[in-house]
């Protein structure tokens, strides 16, 4: 064999006796085959076997499979992001003169992407209010293949009742679908409560560390795997084992960030309900937010993420009174380790729940920082929305 020949290929070199405790990082597109029969059969490995990188790699896997165990599901695809997550989650089983049936609460982007691509592929929308799950009862069609869930909603944070509106949906054999983001797995197990999908933001409380974009969707029948497996595959879609290693480092501190978080976040939420300028605040935590009874019920715990309405006397100040902070961060996303705060509009993202309150929600997300510098912080917002002119 010439040197360069030996350039290219590499050694085989034993791994017995090396088991670290980290997972690999399993760079690779081409996956090779022993002989031309193997590489002939290769379609028959299935969804578990190797065939091609954009397929999974042991790195992917071993990010699946933790994701599977924790959800109590059948499998689990990683994607790009939580919406290409929530998007391949509804893509493979809906079809022009389909109808599909969203929570008024949903994520911004999903509502867009249903009211752009979906009906302009053919599906009808419509929407149901969050906190009557007989208002699905009332709304649900013949063609329904789809009931798509947030659970809490969306900045206002509207509980669910879940299996209600499970079972009225496989009643008349349509699939439902839940975005879990804001509880994580930890707290909530949506399959357990007759999802037949439910989704991750990876990107943030699981990875925690604002440096990473995956999500995932982990299915309750392996009978919906090939529909969403080809769907991927027509789509070019796949995950970076780069970034699944940044994501399963992320998850081994998961249980400590989240309980922490949990609880900072609920004892200043409970301080900020009492105080002059706030209206309500949004944590369904909280016996005076929408749906506590039901979150009481079913979830398992809360997370670090909540929502403040203040009166209409400063809540157009809001955003002027923002650069007050100097430990919050101002920006999209949370769940990582460096507070965040985002003002949210509502209104312009309700269809069949009217959002008559103001219209800036403030959202915020409670890292690891000191809780005591923390609090002071947001002292310093509320001191600077009192006195800003009004």
């Amino acid at each position: 064999m010439t040197d360069l020949t030996q350039c290219v290929l590499n050694p085989v070199v034993s791994s017995e006796g090396f088991d670290p405790l980290g997972v690999a990082i399993h760079r690779g597109s081409t996956i090779v085959f022993k002989d031309a029969a193997a590489y002939a059969a290769r379609g028959e490995r299935g969804h578990q076997g190797y065939s091609y990188g954009l397929y999974g790699t042991p790195t992917t896997r071993t990010l699946e499979a933790k994701l599977t165990a924790l959800e109590e599901g059948a499998w689990t695809f990683l994607a790009p992001s939580g919406q290409a997550a929530n998007i391949l989650a509804i893509l493979p089983f809906i079809a022009a003169g389909d109808h599909l049936l969203m929570v008024d609460s949903v994520y911004p982007p999903m509502r867009d992407f249903a009211q752009t691509d979906l009906r302009r592929l053919g599906v009808e929308v419509d929407y149901f209010d969050p906190l009557d799950a007989e208002d699905v009862a009332a709304r649900i069609r013949p063609t329904t293949r789809m009931v798509w869930c947030e659970s809490p909603g969306s900045t206002t944070m509207e509980v669910i009742d879940l299996p209600r509106i499970a079972e009225i949906a496989h009643a008349h054999g349509a699939l439902v679908g839940l975005d879990n983001t804001w509880a994580t797995p930890l707290n909530y197990k949506p399959l357990r409560h007759g999802a037949d999908i439910v989704t991750e933001a990876l990107t943030k409380f699981v990875s925690g560390h604002s440096d990473v974009l995956m999500g995932s969707l982990t299915i309750a029948d392996e009978r919906l795997i090939a529909s969403i497996r080809a769907q991927m595959g027509r789509f070019g879609i796949g995950v970076s084992p780069d970034d699944a290693s940044l994501v399963l480092r992320g998850f081994e501190t998961l249980g400590v960030r989240l309980r922490h978080s949990e609880r900072v976040a609920l004892e200043f939420a409970r301080r900020l309900a009492a105080h002059p300028l706030v209206d309500q605040v949004l944590h369904p935590a909280l016996e005076t937010s929408p749906g506590h009874a039901i979150w009481k019920r079913d979830f398992l715990g809360s997370s670090g993420v909540f929502s403040i309405v203040f009166n209409k006397t400063v809540s157009d100040r809001v955003s002027a009174a923002l650069d007050a902070f100097r430990l919050f961060a101002i920006g999209a996303s949370w769940g990582g380790t460096r507070s965040l705060v985002a003002p949210m509009p509502v209104a312009r993202h309700r269809s069949v729940t009217p959002w008559t309150r103001p219209d800036v929600v403030l959202r915020l997300s409670i890292g690891l920082e000191d809780e005591a510098e923390l609090w002071a912080d947001i002292e310093r917002f509320l001191q600077a929305l009192e006195q800003l002119p009004g």
